[in-house]
């Protein structure tokens, strides 16, 4: 016997979260065009061939990145109750300056110049948070209004966190916050209770 222990076996589930953990770091710091699989694979500590064995393709992997990143909560909950101060306050607190930056933003306008990107991207968008908005807001034209509901939340954080426009970056959240359910009241159809603050 030399002692020598028999080379661990790899936990493919540990793997394969790994590897999306790794391609979320990359695609959104870098979009769809720049990020290179070895540079995921490097990241994940795997080589390049173990990510087309699990995800087929770079686009196959961009692919379930997105669904990861859209799929969680964060803007839009899942209550309906209270859902336009929710959604408002949420949006106010998550693009303050200081504020853990939404990634799922960042990864959609970094790939958006990429056709096939913004393919999937749109897919993802559509498949997960238009649903959930769309689930909760109900009536007619729920498609419509939840997506302009989700056009007003990208605006606000593209201007506020990454280009800093002065007065929308300076803003108190709480002044924004009431401001943005003004807006978002036509949208959900839910009017805000006034003396919410929100």
């Amino acid at each position: 016997m030399t002692g020598e222990q028999p080379p661990r076996r790899r936990d493919a589930a540990a793997t394969r979260e790994a590897i999306l953990a790794a391609a979320a770091v990359e695609f959104t710091e870098h979009g769809y065009d720049r990020a290179g699989v070895r540079q995921i694979a490097e990241r994940a500590g795997v080589t390049a061939m173990m990510i087309n064995r699990y995800f087929g393709s770079k686009q196959g992997l961009f692919a379930e990145t997105v669904d990861r990143c859209f799929e969680p909560p964060t803007v839009v909950g899942t209550q309906r109750d209270d859902l336009t101060q929710s959604m408002a306050r949420s949006l106010a607190e998550r693009t303050a300056p200081g504020a853990e930056r939404l990634d799922p933003f960042l990864l959609m306008l970094r790939s958006a110049s990429d056709p096939e990107a913004a393919g999937i991207v749109r897919r993802g968008i559509e498949a997960h948070v238009g649903a959930r908005l769309a689930g909760l807001i109900g009536g007619s034209e729920a498609d419509v209004r939840a997506q302009l509901g989700l056009a007003l939340a990208a605006g606000t954080w593209l201007l506020r966190t990454v280009v800093g426009v002065g007065a929308l970056a300076a803003a108190d959240d709480d002044r924004l916050a009431q401001l943005l359910a003004d807006m978002l009241e036509p949208v959900t159809g839910q009017a805000r209770v006034p003396g919410s603050g929100a």
